[in-house]
């Protein structure tokens, strides 16, 4: 018989079990959050957003405050500068986010470049999930489960908004709110993922597991199974992959998440290429 508890050596170590626990909180409320974003279009809004939290996250460091913080006050800015730059002007709404997202992600550039000795700018940018604390762990977990707690409280009011606002208002709900709301809700899940993957992977984890759940269904609450399990799967395996490999953790959940992705697209491809060809081929009269 094989020897495999070479597999289980990763969990000997303390800041494994960390980096796992984190992973797979950040995976499943970014799985969940991913179903509302791809149906509702806010791809763009999840980048914009992850990327503007840079400057928060620098000043963080500088100062010796939490990195939740810095990147939860700047997630918010981002959101509310999107919003009156749309609606208080002439500009559309993805000029409105472009702009904001790469004027906040210039200035945390420009914070760094000026503070090199206190930030390390791969840790922000590409996660440090290996390097995750106690208090990190402590951190994540309350934010992520606020988010959780939202997001399963107030499901049947952000499905009707995403497929009808229209008809959300006329039930008596204000889909401003909930679009705000939601908003909120994806600031803070940014900050959960941002310890895993990093300013710049942030929004693969927003956005392809709900993709991925997508192709495989039509049935929302099916989405809100698939997505997280699909996510969380990544994680461990990623986890696993990159310990022995000595590959960047964050960028190996992605990766699977992005290859899982292809595969349930091709599958989905083939099944409906099969389908049409067995179909019979309608005779002339």
């Amino acid at each position: 018989m094989f020897d495999l508890s070479w597999l289980l050596e990763p969990l000997q170590y303390d800041f494994m079990l960390r980096a796992l626990l984190v992973s797979v909180l950040a995976a499943v409320v970014c799985g969940i959050l991913s179903c509302w974003l791809v149906l509702i279009g806010w791809s763009l809004m999840g980048d914009a957003v992850s990327h503007a939290i840079l400057p928060g996250v620098v000043l963080s460091y500088i100062w010796g405050v939490p990195f939740a913080v810095g990147a939860t006050i700047f997630a918010f800015v981002a959101v509310a500068l999107i919003g009156v730059v749309k609606h208080e002007s002439r500009v559309k709404e993805d000029a409105a986010i472009g702009i904001t997202f790469t004027t906040l992600f210039a200035l945390g550039l420009v914070l760094i470049s000026v503070t090199p000795s206190q930030t390390d700018l791969n840790h922000i940018v590409f996660g440090n999930v290996l390097g995750v604390s106690r208090s990190d762990l402590i951190q994540v977990a309350a934010i992520g489960g606020l988010v959780l707690t939202v997001l399963l409280a107030k499901r049947k009011d952000f499905t009707l908004y995403a497929f009808d606002p229209i008809h959300a208002y006329a039930l008596g709900l204000r889909p401003q709110v909930l679009g705000a709301l939601l908003l909120g809700m994806l600031a803070l899940t940014v900050v959960v993922a941002l310890q895993v993957v990093g300013v710049i992977l942030v929004v693969a984890m927003l956005i392809i597991p709900g993709a991925a759940a997508r192709l495989l269904t039509d049935n929302f609450n099916r989405m809100l199974i698939i997505a997280p399990l699909l996510g969380a799967f990544s994680a461990v395996a990623g986890i696993w992959i990159s310990y022995f490999a000595d590959t960047s953790v964050g960028g190996m959940i992605v990766l699977l998440q992005g290859g899982a992705f292809g595969v349930i697209y091709l599958g989905t491809y083939l099944h409906r290429f099969w389908v049409h060809q067995s179909q019979p081929v309608p005779t002339p009269v």
